[in-house]
């Protein structure tokens, strides 16, 4: 079940990502789970596998930007070093960041 005490047991940073949702946990844990109903976690890897890292990068930006404004900060990590190896167009160097972002991934996803 969704609830703050999950999240902060799966090492999200739910009292910054409260703050940034002006302290009202309804809407906090909507847009959570908006999050991570997003279909670029699924994507993100097919573009890296394909070589389309510019779309990679796009994908992971976004996510970024997402999992930032809610805080998921253990998401966060793996998809910010996605982001950088994306924008300097590496074509390598992925796999560990894919195992973790999706390991994470999987924990959050659980909870809803």
């Amino acid at each position: 079940m969704l609830t703050m005490e999950a999240l902060n047991a799966v090492g999200a940073d739910t009292a910054t990502g409260l703050a940034r949702c002006i302290n009202n946990e309804e809407f906090y844990l909507k847009m959570v789970r908006m999050c991570l109903e997003d279909d670029r976690y699924e994507k993100l890897p097919v573009a890296i596998a394909n070589g389309e890292i510019d779309q990679a990068f796009e994908y992971a930006h976004a996510l970024k930007g997402t999992l930032g404004n809610v805080s998921l900060t253990n998401l966060l990590g793996p998809v910010e070093e996605i982001t950088e190896l994306a924008r300097a167009k590496k074509t390598e160097g992925y796999d560990e960041l894919l195992a973790k972002m999706q390991e994470e991934y999987a924990k959050l996803k659980a909870l809803l």
